[in-house]
Parts: C-alpha cells; sequence; structure tokens
C-alpha cells in the first residue's frame, strides 16, 4: 500500500473511532459507485451522516479542511443521494454532511476537527 494511501486509512480509522465516541453509529466505509466514493456513512439519531475525511501528516501545505472545495462538496451531496437510491430502506430520513480533518505526525500527534452539516 502506499503511504498516501495508508495515511488515507490510518485517518478514516481515526475518524471512525471518533464518530463513535460523538455517539454516531457506523453504517457504511468506502462506499464506491461510478460517481465516486463516500469514506463514511453513519447514523446521527434519525439522520443519514455522509462524512468526507481528509487526512495529512503536516500542515506545511495547508490544513486537511482546506481541500474540501465547494465542486467537492456538491459532488458530495450527489453521492448521497446515490447511496440512499441504493439502499431504498432508509428513506425519509434527514441528510447530513460532515467533514473531518485530521493531523497524524510522525510523532502520533493527532488533531481532529470535525464540522457538521457543511453542506
Amino acid at each position: 500500500m502506499a503511504a498516501k494511501d495508508e495515511l488515507g486509512k490510518r485517518g478514516e480509522d481515526v475518524a471512525v473511532e471518533h464518530l463513535a465516541r460523538c455517539g454516531l453509529t457506523v453504517v457504511e466505509r468506502n462506499w464506491r459507485c461510478s460517481q465516486g466514493e463516500i469514506d463514511v456513512v453513519a447514523t446521527d439519531g434519525t439522520e443519514l451522516v455522509f462524512v468526507e475525511v481528509k487526512t495529512r501528516s503536516g500542515v506545511r501545505f495547508g490544513y486537511p479542511l482546506e481541500a474540501i472545495t465547494a465542486l467537492k462538496l456538491a459532488r458530495l451531496r450527489r453521492l448521497a443521494h446515490a447511496w440512499c437510491a441504493a439502499h431504498p430502506g432508509n428513506g425519509g430520513r434527514r441528510i447530513r454532511i460532515d467533514a473531518i480533518g485530521i493531523v497524524l505526525t510522525d510523532r502520533g500527534l493527532i488533531e481532529i476537527d470535525h464540522l457538521e452539516g457543511v453542506f
């Protein structure tokens, strides 16, 4: 596995642990369709939460959440609707899109920024 892919997987693992600590239940990870991928699908009470996770090993080239553009958010919204269409048993739930930025350093320090309802 490439170093970038491994960093991303570690970041997603940290994000899933964070979501569980916040009381969310993870339904699915790395769901793919022809339009792209959703990192994490979770539930928060009656809401379906679609989570984009961005992980960096430092902030030299910017903070992780800075990589989430308006175009990326629009694509996430389309992906959320595609997920709902592929899982019809979840109809009628309110949809929320969250973003989690994670910085994992070589020394094991972790910084987590969780923005709820970014779109």
